[in-house]
């Protein structure tokens, strides 16, 4: 059954948005069996978002199908077979510390998970990997949470005022101030990841001169800010959502 009727117009919109990233996720090979999920601030509303439901994969997702959660944890839609209570624990924690933060996201993809578990993380030696950097923090891993109350903590105060985190051991999130720019921002810190790796695969690694460091990093400082091109990456998600609504425009039930 559609949600579009029993929900605001501005919700539905934001339902849409989020259930063509996941088809988007899916296409590009982003999923992990349940294990990963994306989420979407309500608008409107301080402490309202959207998850996935446990049960379906990333290609299955659908508008009416998401779940819609409070940042303590209490569930305020139909969710047959519940939520992964590691996406509550992940999403609701730095939606409740940020509110600047519209939407968050997190993969355990091989490149982004491989890199997360290098001493040195994420490496400036390619252009993609340089205009993230100023954006980029780290948490360590400490195994499944068993106190959720201390990893929502960890997690807000490791993610700080960055857009990008490195869960050490373990994947990659992002946190935009629009759904289309934490999208843009995984798929750049993916992309750079799998150059990384790539890069490390064959003779030792060449690295930028540190001017060509510092100019790179600034113009990516500036990225998707508001007086930018496209402002929390507007244009990019634009030119995702025709392609979804183009190639699998059954996520809009």
């Amino acid at each position: 059954m559609s949600a579009q009727h029993s929900c605001s117009p501005e919700e539905w919109e934001a339902r849409l948005d989020l259930a063509a990233a996941y088809r988007m996720g899916a296409r590009l090979g982003w999923h992990d069996m349940l294990g990963n999920h994306f989420s979407l601030r309500v608008p409107g509303t301080a402490d309202a978002y959207l998850l996935n439901p446990l049960g379906l994969f990333f290609e299955e997702i659908t508008a009416s199908s998401l779940v819609k959660m409070d940042t303590k944890g209490n569930v305020l839609s139909d969710a047959p077979h519940g939520i992964n209570k590691a996406g509550e624990v992940i999403h609701g924690g730095i939606y409740a510390a940020r509110p600047d933060v519209a939407s968050v996201m997190h993969l355990h993809s091989s490149a982004g998970a491989g890199v997360s578990a290098q001493e040195d993380g994420l490496l400036p030696i390619s252009q993609n990997a340089l205009i993230l950097m100023d954006r980029i923090r780290y948490h360590e891993y400490e195994g499944p949470a068993s106190n959720a109350e201390d990893e929502r903590r960890a997690l807000a105060r490791d993610l700080a005022d960055g857009s990008i985190l490195f869960l050490r051991n373990h994947g990659t999130l992002t946190a935009g101030r629009s759904m289309g720019e934490a999208f843009v921002l995984l798929g750049r810190v993916e992309r750079a990841c799998e150059i990384q790796i790539a890069a490390q695969a064959g003779s030792s690694v060449h690295y930028p001169s540190q001017d060509a460091i510092d100019r790179t990093r600034a113009i990516g400082a500036m990225m998707y800010g508001d007086n930018s091109r496209s402002p929390r990456a507007k244009l990019e998600w634009a030119a995702f959502r025709r392609k979804v609504d183009r190639e699998d425009p059954g996520y809009a039930a």
